[in-house]
């Protein structure tokens, strides 16, 4: 906005507050004011419902060979059990 109107609201808002501060407004509430009456009724909801198919996950062991470190700083396999996981489709194994 500009500067003039920006002005002009300005000076309304100041005959405004003049008018009502001199009494020449008088502003008094006539009527006391209500909320209106509602009436709700509703019933209760429902989820939806699911079928759902799942995979199984599967964890266990097997072995496997690794190389480890000798004390004498050679390496040599050893079998050592390792962690496992697997998924298995509608109760298959």
């Amino acid at each position: 906005m500009s500067r003039k109107v920006l002005g002009i609201l300005a000076v309304i808002v100041v005959i405004v507050i003049i008018l009502f501060a001199t009494g020449f407004w008088d502003v008094n509430q006539t009527e006391e004011g209500a909320l209106p009456d509602v009436d709700v009724s509703a019933e209760g909801g429902e989820l939806p419902a699911f079928d759902v198919d799942s995979k199984e996950v599967v964890v266990g062991t097997t072995e496997t060979n690794v190389e480890v470190p000798d004390v004498d700083i050679s390496t040599d396999e050893t079998q050592v059990e390792v962690p496992v996981v697997g998924v298995k489709d509608n109760g298959e194994e």
